[in-house]
């Protein structure tokens, strides 16, 4: 008798809830991208006529072929409640793409225009290389264990997710507390709204226009954002290839930042690939990889410099029990907000703290999975996987504007912030073969972790030989610490070896 084939929906009432939650995530990266550019000097006719089409061009791409790997995954494995990977902009990376390729790009030049496609070259270069990694994601997932990247993510989403919209949320108390409220009973509680409107889209639409009726939002924000409203073509253009004369001239140097980030976002997308294996969902981390690469370079082609990747949201869209649909849905909207303005317009009239508490359930739901994906004895793994990203959190919130209150604090968090990721998922792994007893392996992770501080890629502000010196011996000690322990098992082992075989003659 043959199995009944289980019909996987294009859309689902669940998929309304995960539509919200990635579609103001990415609007969040694209308000950030509005703001600062303008307030930068860059011209209108670039931000709304390029920046944002381009952008928007690379999420259509990439929530539309994770609605199809989601299809494909539904059909192999014969059931339907599987769920679509979130795709967008990288929240970390865009900053890194803002300050420290497109501002210098800029400051050099003396030209926005000039800068923008320099910034261009850079995210086709960084989507070029995220593909060419891709042939080694595979093995990496293989190799490293789940609490590290699950512990590293977990790390992100409670310092810059669930902590930093927390206090977005708060700071229209009685709006945002009113949504975050919501948000708990529609979602967490799954007690039925009136209605039965979808808990995102009730808490939008209320907590909106709360915010305006006690006077927490201007009215004016209403015109200014209409007054974005028009048309702006996604069409292609040969500018990112102009801007490769500069890149590999005078800018050659931004190579130094572009290189780092990029293995930083291919690792990311690994992260949360493999969150959603720990949920049930396996997709294949080379294609994620690649497809976050290509979607990268698609969007430079079209005038956005942003590298994608899959998405933290990934898990609490799981959660929601969405499908394929809130994926599609959110490239068609975002194909016309992106055209028409309306992302302009909407990141002007709706306040944050309206959306925030919504990622505040991300955030934590991120957090939450990756202690329950995991054996208990692993949890302390977890933990410590987390902590670098306290550190990178101060680092980045405060220590431009006020070193001094950072260093008063502790010298250390400077250097435990940068490369967070990498420190974070290396202390992590370490941590779980010291409680296997795998002490080579422990070895291994230690000596990589002295490379990396070695050459830049951690406990350094950029690459060169010799950046945390005192890093890489720290490291290279305890590689020599496990190495002991493990010789010492070896030769347990042997003798038990001998012994046995001695008993056995």
């Amino acid at each position: 008798m043959s199995e009944k084939t289980v019909h996987y929906p294009w859309f689902k009432k669940e998929d309304t809830d995960a539509f919200f939650a990635l579609f103001q995530n990415n609007l969040a990266n694209f308000v950030i991208i509005t703001v600062t550019m303008l307030g930068l000097g860059f011209p209108a006719s670039i931000v709304f006529g390029k920046v944002i089409p381009g952008a928007a061009v690379a999420v259509i791409f990439g929530n539309l072929y994770y609605a199809w790997m989601a299809n494909r995954l539904a059909k192999k494995e014969n059931r339907a409640n599987v769920t679509a990977l979130s795709y967008g902009i990288s929240t970390p990376v865009m900053f890194i793409f803002l300050f420290g390729v497109l501002v210098p790009a800029n400051v050099f030049t003396e030209d926005p225009e000039l800068a923008w496609r320099i910034a261009l070259a850079a995210a086709f270069i960084s989507g070029l290389i995220e593909v060419l990694a891709s042939f080694t994601g595979k093995w990496i997932q293989r190799n490293l264990p789940r609490a590290a990247m699950l512990g590293a993510l977990a790390g992100v989403a409670l310092a810059f997710i669930a902590g930093e919209m927390l206090f977005k949320t708060l700071e229209m108390p009685i709006v945002g507390l009113f949504v975050l409220a919501v948000i708990l009973v529609g979602i967490v509680g799954k007690i039925s709204l009136p209605f039965k409107i979808p808990a995102s889209l009730f808490a939008i639409v209320i907590g909106t226009i709360l915010a305006f009726g006690l006077g927490y939002a201007d009215v004016a924000a209403i015109g200014e954002g209409f007054s974005n409203l028009g048309f702006y073509p996604l069409l292609p253009s040969l500018a990112v290839f102009e801007g490769f004369t500069y890149l590999f001239g005078a800018m050659i140097a931004l190579l130094a930042v572009i290189l780092p980030i990029t293995i930083y976002n291919a690792v990311e997308t690994m992260n949360n690939v493999e969150a959603m294996s720990a949920e049930g969902d396996s997709y294949d981390v080379r294609e994620c990889q690649a497809v976050d690469g290509v979607g990268t370079m698609l969007g430079a082609v079209f005038g956005g410099m942003f590298p994608t990747t899959v998405y933290i949201a990934s898990v609490g869209s799981k959660y929601m029990g969405a499908g394929r649909g809130y994926s599609i849905l959110n490239a068609v909207v975002f194909f016309f907000a992106a055209m028409f303005g309306v992302i302009a317009a909407l990141s002007a009239i709706i306040p944050v703290a309206v959306v925030a508490p919504i990622l505040v359930y991300v955030g934590t739901s991120m957090v939450a999975s990756a202690f329950s994906t995991n054996d208990k004895k692993y949890y302390i793994a977890v933990a410590i996987a987390m902590l670098p990203y306290f550190a990178n959190y101060l680092m980045t919130r405060f220590n431009g504007n006020n070193p001094e209150m950072i260093a008063n604090l502790s010298s250390g968090i400077v250097p435990l912030g940068q490369g967070a990721m990498f420190t974070a998922i290396l202390l992590g792994a370490i941590t779980v073969f010291i409680i296997d007893q795998q002490f080579h392996k422990a070895a291994i992770f230690s000596l990589v972790a002295a490379f990396l501080s070695f050459v830049g890629l951690m406990h350094a502000p950029s690459l060169q030989f010799g950046a945390a010196t005192e890093y890489a011996i720290g490291y290279t000690l305890i590689a020599l610490f496990f190495g002991a322990y493990w010789l010492k098992d070896v030769k347990v082992a042997q003798e038990e070896k001998t012994k046995d075989s001695a008993e056995a003659a």
